[in-house]
């Protein structure tokens, strides 16, 4: 399996050794440094193999000093997660308040939390440029492996590029051509020019060469470049001002999306659940996924960049972030026939466990509800996958953050070395792409190209696995002591979930089912925020949210999201600092934050 130790690795260009100076003579002065690789001891096929896996190790937010793991996770929690309507920034007041200005929209250039995803971003850029730039110069090496290995870089470098793009919109795009590691101002380029036919150039390269499948996890395949190559045209297909449909990047996405559907490669897994935890990862249904790993003796490419989202209660005791909104358990509830309330479903809360004690007796709300809620959200009397039933111990501040605890994202009991190191870190592995996103973004496509049925049967494929009853979260009933509890064969809650029976006619009503149930199918997986920003109306769906949620959580009260600012993040002060040549800085901030 491949995996991400980057303790393992020693950067080629990043680490600065020591030089002893000798008194006797001036051969230090032609002497290479110590501590410090040299491209052409890197040009070897070991040593640009080290630095491919090097540039892999930046996807999980790990691979860079001096900054923590969260702030360039992959999941995008901080980014993608908080300042959306799906999770509140969880914990306490005081803890960690770069990210209550992210909630709020108070997006500042100084803000450590953005500045280090940037770092971060740039320094995977940076590797895989490294990679692209030795590759050249390796002779021992088939032709066959030097393709693959550009081809892994590519893929690797436009990923970074396009989490850039997504975020801070005015970034710049560097390749190998514009690296040179002699230079230190080669890097140094204005971010005036539009990037997405650059990531799009890279996928397209990636995809021509990478092979249909991959002897180790974690190597991106020709689908998981082609499934890249499908998400960036759809974060070009729609204008993000009016939310108008950009035909022509909708078909090209369509075009692609059908690619991987026809390959007959991939298929939606029976179990929902099986896409969150480390027992069924790389299964059917992933297209690409950031691989994880921990041993007791080996933490280092373990999930650190989840570590703070996890509930308050033991075993974890730390750190109570990222908990799910009252917005999201309500997008939960579904009508008589089993489908969603797309217009009405925050009219009434769902019941929830808000100020009452461990001890205090509560009945949960009866109401019907999609069962992957239960999968989603850690709410009391629910089982918390095989740990212990939900209560109010798992949160450190109700009255701050609410009653709901995230859950995907944490592995289950029985894959946590409890014992053993931090328990909050895990090798449960993140499916950044899954099955799930073709079928879903190629619903989106039909409703505004194609056929509204076409994008009625597609989503119907993702409820029918959602309605599977074997997969259901059960009952549990508590034991005689906190941890204990038995397990029944009932239901957990009142889940009630169908398909669309009746014909779509209407393109409006359509997307909204659509976009719902992209929502339902992805909550807490960090693209919520991203997804409302690409099509248009994040700031009328979050200026509704901030104004119900005010009512609940006191610190949103009267925060309102600016229509064509807080789309996208500032450049960082820092990076602008750093990028003069002369004393003059060759990138500029963001307009809307001049």
């Amino acid at each position: 399996m491949l995996t991400f130790r980057k303790k393992l690795l020693v950067s080629a260009f990043t680490v600065t050794g020591l030089i002893v100076l000798d008194g006797c003579n001036d051969s230090f002065l032609t002497r290479p440094p110590q501590g410090q690789y040299s491209p052409a001891s890197l040009s070897n096929l070991k040593g640009i193999e080290g630095i491919l896996i090097g540039a892999y190790g930046m996807i999980d937010g790990q691979g860079i000093g001096g900054q923590n793991a969260w702030e360039n996770e992959v999941q995008n929690w901080v980014f993608g997660g908080i300042p959306s309507d799906d999770a509140y920034k969880g914990t306490d007041a005081g803890d960690q308040p770069e990210q209550s200005f992210i909630e709020r929209y108070d997006f500042q250039p100084t803000n450590g939390h953005i500045r280090n995803k940037w770092r971060g971003l740039y320094e995977g850029v940076a590797r895989t440029n490294n990679v692209l730039d030795i590759l050249p110069q390796v002779k021992d090496i088939t032709d066959a492996r030097r393709k693959q290995i550009e081809a892994e870089a590519k893929f690797l470098r436009g990923y970074f590029h396009f989490e850039a793009r997504k975020i801070f919109r005015y970034a710049p795009y560097i390749d190998e051509k514009i690296y040179d590691i002699s230079d230190p101002n080669s890097t140094k380029i204005p971010n005036d020019k539009e990037i997405w036919p650059n990531i799009e150039a890279d996928f397209t390269a990636a995809a021509a060469a990478l092979p249909e499948t991959q002897s180790q996890p974690g190597r991106p395949t020709k689908f998981a470049a082609l499934a890249h190559l499908a998400k960036t045209y759809m974060f070009q297909g729609f204008d993000i001002s009016t939310g108008a449909a950009n035909t022509a990047k909708l078909q090209q996405a369509k075009t692609v999306l059908e690619q991987i559907v026809t390959s007959g490669k991939y298929k939606l897994i029976d179990n929902f659940s099986q896409n969150f935890d480390s027992d069924t990862r790389n299964n059917a249904e992933s297209i690409f996924e950031v691989q994880y790993a921990k041993s007791a003796s080996d933490d280092g490419a373990a999930t650190a960049g989840m570590g703070l989202a996890h509930p308050y209660a033991s075993p974890w005791g730390c750190c109570g972030f990222y908990q799910p909104s009252q917005n999201l358990v309500n997008a939960y509830k579904t009508d008589a026939n089993g489908l969603p309330l797309l217009d009405t479903f925050n009219d009434v809360d769902v019941k929830n466990d808000q100020g009452i004690a461990l001890e205090g007796a509560y009945t949960p709300d009866a109401g019907r509800l999609d069962p992957r809620l239960d999968w989603t959200v850690g709410r009391r009397g629910i089982l918390y996958k095989d740990f212990k039933i939900h209560n109010s111990d798992f949160i450190r501040d109700q009255t701050y953050a609410g009653p709901y605890s995230p859950k995907k994202h944490v592995a289950s009991k029985k894959n946590t070395l409890l014992g053993v190191g931090w328990t909050n870190l895990t090798g449960n592995n993140f499916r950044l792409i899954r099955y799930a996103h073709v079928l879903l973004w190629l619903a989106e496509c039909e409703v505004e190209i194609g056929s509204l049925e076409r994008a009625r049967a597609l989503v119907n494929q993702v409820r029918a696995r959602a309605a599977n009853p074997n997969d259901w979260v059960k009952k549990a009933i508590q034991g005689g002591t906190r941890d204990a509890y038995t397990e029944t064969s009932d239901p957990a809650a009142n889940y009630v979930i169908k398909e669309y029976s009746a014909p779509w006619t209407d393109k409006v009503t359509a997307r909204k089912a659509v976009r719902h149930e992209t929502r339902l199918e992805f909550a807490m997986e960090g693209h919520r925020f991203f997804d409302l920003v690409r099509w248009g109306v994040a700031a009328d769906v979050l200026n509704a949210y901030t104004a119900t949620e005010g009512n609940k959580r006191t610190y949103l009260k009267g925060v309102r999201f600016a229509k064509g600012k807080n789309e996208y993040f500032p450049i960082p002060q820092e990076a602008i600092d750093n990028s003069s040549i002369a004393g003059k800085p060759t990138l500029t901030q963001n307009p809307a934050y001049k």
